[in-house]
């Protein structure tokens, strides 16, 4: 029986942040439909030591490490080619040649590609080309190069449109592709019009058993704090964005009318920008943590105040997953299916955060945790979810 290609990115392994929980979950999905071939890369060297865990879904495995400075000088050369400098940021000739072997070796018929970026190392030969590309990521970068100044934000308009074209050209050239959302989903249709009836999506999962409330997890707060809690990456410039923004306009407005709240922010890699804002008042930020868990338990609020995103927050799914109250901005809770009012509340700018932050620390929203856990255990669940790509597998 020939295999599943499967290229990624970002090895899949461990699940602790948004991308490579998809990617794992989808893994595990393709490793019951056949044998599994995982082309991935290492972008942390701490992934090194989880390749072997690796070979309980994978018959085979090649995997290159991206050197991030290498790699972003090896990417200008998209300036010369005309091509998104995604491409040769992620182009690796050891890769490419794996793949071409296994090919004719007949040892794979089908290819899965998670992120546009992917899309390079497939051949055309392959029968069935199927593109996880999860978000428009052209589009982010559009949201990038209008916060930037200039030759930044020339560079990321660059980026967006030909990104975007290389993303139009593989929704017409791939069976299918799909993304993490419906209005994901509809974006790609828009820019790609002739390739919409091979444009899908899968919404994420939560594994609601790992995030559940009902587990005794210790209270790693002050016995004295209100505790508000933001979860992510704390590395990635959207993250970076959101809690600078809610530390510096929104925090100040919610101890005016609560002194005891304090805000947490719980991530791995902190930049500079993020440790210098533990000298505000009721700021905390912990670095890296063994578990986040205790951390979402046991908050009064959960917040993911982001300006700029794109397709689903894990982190609004996790905090909902553990029933605690989340306030979210547009941008955060655009991809997912929850009902804003019920299942979690939405504003927008400094005023209207922090008044419903105030009122669900004052326990004006009770049922809103629940709630929340209620959608995620109905629509989040991973292997009903990745069902909808059964039918081309």
């Amino acid at each position: 029986m020939a295999g599943i290609l499967f290229l990624v990115h970002r090895l899949p392994y461990p699940p602790n942040k948004g991308d490579k929980i998809r990617s794992f979950h989808l893994l595990k999905h393709l490793a019951t439909k056949g044998p599994v071939y995982l082309g991935a890369f290492i972008d942390d060297p701490a992934d090194r030591d989880h390749r072997q865990a690796l070979g309980a879904w994978c018959k085979e495995l090649f995997i290159a490490e991206i050197r991030p400075l290498k790699a972003r000088l090896a990417s200008l050369r998209g300036l010369l080619t005309g091509e998104a400098l995604t491409l040769p940021y992620y182009r690796q000739a050891g890769l490419g040649a794996w793949v071409k072997q296994l090919v004719e070796q007949g040892l794979v018929d089908r290819v899965v590609a998670f992120s546009s970026a992917m899309a390079q190392f497939v051949p055309a030969s392959l029968p069935l080309k199927l593109m996880d590309m999860v978000d428009v990521d052209s589009d982010k970068w559009a949201q990038y190069a209008s916060t930037k100044h200039w030759p930044f934000s020339w560079l990321y308009r660059r980026e967006a449109e030909k990104l975007a074209e290389w993303e139009n050209r593989t929704a017409r050239t791939f069976n299918a592709t799909f993304l993490v959302s419906q209005a994901e989903a509809g974006l790609l249709k828009a820019h790609a019009p002739d390739a919409a009836d091979r444009i899908h999506w899968f919404e994420n999962g939560v594994d609601a058993a790992y995030f559940s409330p009902d587990l005794a997890l210790p209270n790693p707060y002050p016995k004295d704090v209100a505790p508000i809690v933001f979860t992510g990456a704390m590395d990635y410039w959207p993250n970076v964005d959101a809690v600078r923004w809610f530390a510096e306009a929104v925090l100040p407005r919610v101890k005016a009318a609560l002194p005891e709240a304090g805000f947490y922010i719980v991530g791995s890699r902190p930049t500079e920008a993020v440790q210098h804002l533990s000298q505000i008042s009721g700021v905390t930020v912990t670095g890296t943590v063994p578990d986040t868990r205790p951390y979402l338990k046991h908050a009064a609020c959960a917040v993911a105040p982001l300006r700029l995103a794109r397709g689903v927050q894990n982190k609004v799914l996790e905090a909902m997953s553990m029933a605690r109250p989340v306030v979210a901005s547009p941008q955060a809770t655009a991809g997912i299916s929850a009902q804003v009012g019920l299942d979690l509340l939405e504003a927008g700018d400094e005023q209207s955060f922090a008044e419903h932050v105030i009122q669900i620390c004052m326990g004006l929203h009770p049922e809103l945790g629940q709630h929340g856990r209620a959608r995620v255990l109905q629509a989040y669940d991973w292997e009903n979810n990745l069902s909808r790509l059964d039918v081309w597998l």
